[in-house]
């Protein structure tokens, strides 16, 4: 018997698919909200004693 039946593959497909839009409704994250300063703030050095 082999796991990964058509049964089992498209269980797991419709559950990542169904995570997926989840998360980015709940996270609202589209291409007008996501730039590259709201992903990663920028860095700044520490200063030194």
């Amino acid at each position: 018997m082999s796991f990964l039946t058509s049964g089992l593959v498209r269980f797991f497909a419709v559950g990542f698919a169904l995570g997926a839009v989840a998360v980015f409704a709940t996270y609202g994250l589209g291409p007008s909200r996501v730039t590259p300063g709201n992903v990663v703030p920028a860095a700044e050095a520490a200063a030194v004693k």
